[in-house]
């Protein structure tokens, strides 16, 4: 599976920004998935996941209520939308897929990964 995320940028906190990971390779369809944030200097953490069919969202409880995680099959696009940023958002942002069709939150879980893209929320 191949993803090719974008749509980061420079944003001041209480702004919004949207998020796209195109997906393709075979059976994409099938795998579970997520977002992940990279702060500098800090672990990947677990952001958002999704299965394709829209099915089964999970939110980290620091994005819950702010962000909304969905799919575009047509496009074969997952979407991070992010409102409310705040400077804590900050990081490069991945994209991942799970063979297994969940969405865990660890980043060992997945198999494939997009490039990042960096997000930059200033105070």
């Amino acid at each position: 599976v191949q993803l090719q995320a974008s749509g980061g940028g420079l944003v001041q906190e209480g702004g919004s920004l949207r998020l796209s990971c195109v997906a393709s390779g075979r059976g994409f369809r099938t795998y579970g998935m997520g977002w992940f944030r990279q702060a500098p200097g800090k672990e990947r953490v677990f952001v958002a996941g999704v299965a394709w069919s829209g099915d089964n969202t999970v939110y980290a409880v620091s994005v819950k209520g702010r962000f909304t995680i969905s799919t575009n099959n047509d496009q074969n696009t997952v979407y991070l939308q992010m409102n409310s940023l705040k400077p804590e958002d900050t990081g490069v942002y991945y994209c991942a897929a799970n063979p297994t069709g969940w969405s865990p939150p660890s980043p060992r879980s997945y198999s494939d990964w997009g490039q990042g893209t960096l997000v930059t929320v200033s105070s």
